[in-house]
């Protein structure tokens, strides 16, 4: 029978793909089907191998161990490097069609270090060996390959580079695993943090929320994306790993999320669209990561949408101008600094940047600080002129002067 594989990928293709990393590489390397089967394979199978596996209980098989690492790949959405039975390192990268496990592509078996008679004896106290057997293992160890950790770290991405883009949409599938993994890690950090601060939290923290909108006004993703993980580990902290407290509070930050990005200049009938797309999808979510997940996409993608009505030709210089704003506002930038940042003249700069989000340099430097300037007035107790100074402004009076242009209060009325 065909292997499913061989219907998505010509085995030739992956048989011509196996031979140039074995030629380059110098390391074993095998196609294993869902079964752990062998379905190609490429260089030599070691003496140590052959001699190891007569001592291996049928109920714990070599191809029992490659398809639990090939299922923790995919968990992992990269290459998983792991330790055989017999103590030998494999890297491992899995091979995945619309969710289906078909198998992996197998590299090894390696040492990272020269062998020694500790590798024999830890073997032996776990599957007791005779001192012939024990002998003849010993004597195998010098046909095993011994690469440098900084080698296998290098090899495990050029698994990844050279096969992620072997299945359509396999390489989708693994990094959104493994941003799932990362952002569940981020949210550990955080709940662990409040615990050994031994934080008690009464009521929910809505100056993260407020600091949460501010990033996504500004369009910055990667710390909007930070203080949403800090969010989610401060809420189950505080009120447990309860899905329809979390989805309640998901579904409140969704609308506030979309009010946001229509403020700053998105699309009203794009993004209200939006929001009710991901409302239902909300709803339907029934585990805490998809929940979690979901709602890191819903503030990337509001995030961006403060940039979609910028025409595209100039899309990417904008946003990297306007990312560069949100990151040194609170210095003395000129239109000059950021002119140069994107490698323009600067009165070419100042036209195109006015054209492309209908404000000029200055008036939108000016809203920066100002949102940042709100932020710091409701959450902390610093003195006006501290928060003045702070966020970019020279001096009390001006601050001052622009906030009330922007908001119609003056800071001490806004506070």
């Amino acid at each position: 029978m065909t292997p499913v594989l061989y219907s998505i990928v010509p085995e030739e293709t992956l048989r011509s793909m196996l031979h140039t990393f074995y030629g380059c590489i110098g390391l074993s390397i095998q196609i294993i089907n869902e079964y752990g089967q062998i379905l190609i394979s490429e260089g030599e199978r070691t003496g140590f191998c052959t001699l190891f596996k007569k001592h291996l209980p049928p109920y714990d098989s070599c191809e029992k161990l490659h398809i639990s690492a090939g299922k923790k790949a995919v968990t992992f959405g990269e290459p998983y490097i792991f330790a055989c039975h017999a103590e030998l390192n494999h890297i491992v990268y899995p091979l995945i069609s619309k969710q289906a496990f078909l198998g992996s592509i197998l590299v090894g078996p390696f040492l990272m270090d020269t062998p020694d008679s500790i590798l024999i004896s830890n073997i032996n106290k776990r599957y007791h060996l005779s001192t012939e057997d024990a002998l003849e293992l010993y004597e195998e160890t010098g046909s095993l390959p011994v690469v440098p950790p900084a080698q296998v770290n290098h090899i495990s991405r050029l698994l990844f580079y050279l096969f992620s883009n072997l299945i359509t949409d396999s390489r989708h599938e693994l990094l959104e695993n493994n941003r799932k993994l990362l952002q569940q890690s981020r949210i550990n950090e955080s709940i662990q943090r409040y615990k050994e601060e031994e934080i008690h939290i009464s009521s929910y923290p809505y100056e993260k929320e407020k600091e949460l909108l501010v990033k996504v006004k500004l369009g910055d993703v990667r710390e909007a994306n930070a203080i949403l993980n800090d969010l989610l580990g401060y809420v189950l902290f505080s009120q447990g790993s309860s899905l329809d407290v979390v989805k309640t509070r998901a579904l409140e930050l969704c609308s506030l999320l979309s009010r946001t990005a229509i403020e700053g200049g998105a699309s009203t009938d794009s993004i209200l669209k939006l929001n009710n797309h991901f409302l239902k999808n909300l709803q339907q979510i029934t585990s805490m990561d998809t929940l979690c997940r979901k709602l890191q996409e819903i503030v990337e993608t509001f995030s961006e949408s403060m940039f979609n009505y910028i025409p595209s030709k100039n899309h990417d210089l904008i946003k990297k101008a306007m990312l560069y704003i949100s990151d040194h506002f609170n210095t003395q930038l000129t239109l000059e600094d950021t002119a140069a940042y994107v490698h323009l003249h600067p009165s070419y700069f100042s036209t195109l940047f006015k054209q492309v989000t209908g404000s000029s340099f200055k008036e939108y430097l000016n809203m920066v600080r100002i949102e940042e300037s709100k932020r710091l007035l409701s959450n902390t107790d610093f003195s006006i002129i501290n928060i003045a100074v702070s966020v970019g402004f020279e001096d009390q009076s001006y601050f001052s002067k622009v906030f009330k242009k922007y908001t119609g209060l003056t800071p001490k009325q806004f506070r």
